[in-house]
């Protein structure tokens, strides 16, 4: 067996990009924390960072195996790697042999650890803690692992040719779907909760995970290359387009420039643009953000005339942006911005992958709102999902976790 050569420039990059898409756990926590009540705040983090815990548990176990190990054209891979077996110093990355696995594993958790976290901010308010860890653990086991085999572990939808570059289907469009699932099984809040007390933290936050992104989709090509910088600058594109038409959108409906609207938007098109920011042109990237700003305002409007109760509109942001970008990546992806895939949207001609990218979108939404509202069924008969009224009342902060955000003056 040939030993292998470590390239230290890639090596030290995806190790910056594994610590920047960790950043981005914390910043939601500020973004959704800015976003509740007083009372809620802390509860809201907590379930933000304890996924920077028990994830990491899970995926050290099991999970990093069941991704990327065994069972290719699956749906799922096999333990032969559970604890990391067999891994060593000198072990490749299957993305990219001049990096070490130790590196790869470091970085796909990043992704693990943030993507049950969003769906967290449709809930709020409603949800026991000891419901949500074993939701986390469920969750992760059979929605997340799967459709990172099935996309980047070599299984079925890999197999189908579907592209997604940095996780349009496998972290936004399947979480804004289990947010949705969620939201129709705990339904809505006893207590209404009184709404943005902080809307600095909330800023804080969506600049973090602004920031952060660039991590998450430049470190996506695993490598430094010029694709690595089209997808840096096409997450700025995403980002500055949706936030940019978020907030004329807004203007125009209710006659007030809005800082949340703004917020919102910006991260409105980073989720959107995520699956496709390596794989299409600066110009279609701004097109995306674009559609992202406008798709995403009035998904969030549905939802409000629907009466559906997600707190912090995960599925009108990440679910639909997801889903969005996945679709728009099957009518703008271009070989000549990605030589190595060589793959042509719709508007080059090539309906067939158009068409298998709407497939997979159907099939990844289908999958993660029916696997996450049967899930919420079996754990309400272990322990209570929902939290009572008086509890509610009280604010989670106080009535789960005995602790408060804001000492009383």
């Amino acid at each position: 067996m040939v030993p292998m050569t470590i390239d230290t420039g890639n090596t030290g990059f995806m190790l910056i990009c594994a610590a920047l898409v960790l950043l981005m756990t914390p910043g939601l926590a500020f973004f959704y924390g800015g976003l509740v009540g007083r009372k809620n705040v802390l509860a809201i983090m907590m379930q933000s960072f304890v996924s920077m815990g028990l994830t990491t548990v899970l995926w050290y176990a099991y999970g990093y195996s069941l991704c990327f190990s065994g069972g290719e054209h699956g749906v799922i891979g096999n333990l032969d790697m559970a604890f990391l077996h067999g891994v060593d110093l000198m072990s490749p990355s299957p993305a990219n042999n001049t990096i070490p696995t130790f590196v790869f594993v470091a970085y796909q958790l990043m992704f693990v650890i943030i993507t049950p976290a969003l769906i967290t901010g449709a809930f709020a308010h409603r949800v026991s803690f000891k419901a949500y860890l074993l939701f986390l653990i469920g969750w992760l086991t059979l929605v997340y692992f799967p459709f990172v085999h099935m996309v980047w572990g070599g299984g079925l939808l890999h197999d189908w040719g579907v592209l997604d570059f940095a996780g349009g289907i496998v972290v936004h469009n399947i979480a804004g779907m289990a947010a949705l699932a969620s939201v129709l099984f705990v339904g809505k809040r006893a207590v209404k909760d009184s709404g943005a007390h902080n809307v600095p933290f909330v800023a804080l936050g969506a600049g973090l995970l602004w920031f952060g992104w660039f991590g998450f989709n430049a470190g996506s090509e695993f490598r430094v290359d010029g694709v690595t910088a089209l997808a840096f600058l096409n997450t700025q594109m995403g980002a500055a387009f949706g936030g940019m038409t978020w907030l004329i959108v807004e203007w125009m409906s209710v006659g007030k420039p809005k800082v949340l609207g703004f917020l919102t938007g910006a991260v409105a098109g980073l989720a959107t643009i995520t699956p496709a920011a390596g794989y299409v042109s600066p110009a279609s990237a701004m097109a995306i953000g674009v559609a992202a700003g406008i798709v995403c305002y009035y998904a969030v409007a549905l939802k409000n005339i629907l009466k559906w109760d997600d707190a912090l509109d995960v599925w009108g942001v990440h679910g639909v942006g997801g889903l969005l970008g996945v679709v728009l990546l099957g009518v703008f992806a271009s070989a000549a911005y990605n030589p190595g895939t060589n793959v042509n949207g719709l508007i080059f001609g090539n309906a067939g992958f158009f068409g298998v990218q709407l497939m997979a979108v159907v099939f990844s939404s289908v999958w993660a709102f029916a696997l996450t509202y049967a899930m919420l069924w079996v754990i309400n008969k272990l322990t209570p999902v929902i939290i009572n009224k008086m509890e509610a009342e009280r604010g989670l902060d106080e009535s789960l976790h005995g602790e408060a955000a804001y000492l009383e003056a």
